[in-house]
């Protein structure tokens, strides 16, 4: 069966929240790490496919070559439409690269114009009059503003995008959107007709999502959040199972946290007054030679062999500020991400079957280190965090690959308890 649907997600876990809202339409969804080659197999029966990428904050040049190829990739396999899946708080450099990929991978499509949303309504993120919110604040207000690579200081999407194109940008508003798919039909037939590119559209509800979602199908290039490949997936009709895989129910369980996220911080607290094993990582250490890993491989094995434990490298704004500033921004990250992923391939190496991950860049570091290439979507813990199930590389292990902002404070206990 070839693929009914495409996405190129320019994080890890921005590709996973992508192929579970795929997966909440009714799709059988399989996701991709890394760029995909001819050799890069997909599970059996799949509807859709995402393509997770690291091109979020990588020179625009890049993040354009890797989003072609996969492009390229999906096309061969059947996908007719591709959805560029970029954060909810449309976080990227000044200049990209959302405009770069986007204009791209329009360009290699043929395609004269595309609609932008990057709500997702279940985590708080809504579009209304062309500027994002976080709940009830403006994103440039919230406390999401403070990202550690790209800190987002403004909230209009079309102020935003337009440093990043030189094409016109525009908006379908709400009160268009609320009169339904013809009318945002209409809206973007009007915009294409005016030599308009790119539309942002308003989106308060998930409602308002599948409006887009049905007005948008045959827009070669469609580009948001996981709010609006849930939108469009409702749109396609389901040929694969219905229920998504079981829960992971066998292995030791560990958590590795990179991210920096308040509600990443939130959770590792949760775990750590809940009396579980929790081991914070010396990333200054580790920089000038001090064998951290083996550190904590050696603490990892002294705990309860019945206990999920903790592993993290994540600190409060000022920690991280402090360690950037010896290290410089680059740096820190690449130590972090040594960090994880070389312990990430010791505690599978160890009994490890059932692994949460916190963090795109972290995600990235653990999938890259484990080798694994594809996993099929399973049951959510939270909205936009599912276990996924490795295909080929590491067979019956299972991930859940968390965005740092993603998931309730008690996230961690949880989604392991489930599953014991």
């Amino acid at each position: 069966m070839t693929l009914r649907i495409g996405c190129i997600a320019d994080d890890f876990t921005g590709g996973t929240d992508a192929a579970a809202a795929f997966r909440r339409a009714g799709l059988r969804t399989a996701l991709v790490f890394g760029t995909p080659d001819d050799t890069t197999a997909l599970p059996a029966d799949c509807d859709a496919a995402v393509v997770a990428l690291k091109s979020r904050s990588t020179p625009a040049h890049e993040a354009v070559a890797d989003s072609l190829a996969a492009q390229r990739w999906l096309w061969a396999r059947g996908a007719a439409q591709v959805h560029f899946k970029y954060c909810s708080t449309f976080d990227s450099t000044p200049r990209g690269n959302i405009g770069p990929v986007t204009d791209a991978l329009m360009d290699a499509a043929g395609a004269a114009l595309t609609l932008h949303c990057p709500a997702s309504p279940p985590n708080g993120r809504t579009v209304y009059q062309g500027h994002l919110f976080v709940h009830d604040q403006l994103l440039s207000d919230s406390p999401l503003r403070h990202h550690p690579l790209n800190p987002m200081a403004d909230s209009s999407l079309r102020r935003l995008l337009s440093a990043q194109t030189r094409h016109p940008v525009a908006l379908i508003d709400w009160t268009t959107v609320r009169r339904g798919v013809e009318a945002v039909r209409d809206a973007l037939v009007a915009h294409r007709q005016a030599g308009v590119r790119h539309v942002v559209a308003d989106a308060l509800t998930d409602d308002d999502l599948a409006v887009l979602g049905a007005a948008a199908l045959e827009l070669p290039v469609i580009a948001g959040a996981a709010g609006l490949a849930e939108g469009i997936g409702h749109a396609y009709p389901a040929t694969g199972p219905a229920a998504a895989e079981p829960l992971p129910c066998e292995g030791r369980a560990a958590v590795l946290a990179g991210s920096c996220s308040a509600r990443t911080l939130e959770q590792i607290a949760q775990f750590y007054a809940a009396g579980l094993p929790s081991l914070h990582l010396d990333v200054l250490a580790a920089a000038i030679g001090r064998d951290v890993t083996g550190e904590a491989l050696a603490w990892y094995d002294a705990q309860d062999p019945e206990l999920p434990v903790l592993i993290y490298a994540s600190a409060s704004p000022e920690e991280l500020a402090a360690v950037q500033a010896q290290l410089g921004v680059a740096e820190a990250a690449a130590q972090v991400e040594e960090l994880l992923g070389t312990l990430a391939s010791h505690l599978v190496a160890r009994g490890v079957r059932r692994l949460l991950v916190a963090g795109g860049e972290t995600s990235g570091a653990v999938t890259t280190a484990l080798g694994v290439r594809a996993v099929l979507v399973g049951h959510e813990a939270d909205p936009g965090v599912p276990w996924t199930y490795a295909t080929t590389e590491h067979s019956g292990l299972a991930l859940m690959l968390k965005s740092g902002n993603f998931g309730a404070p008690d996230l961690f206990i949880r989604a392991l308890r489930e599953t014991k």
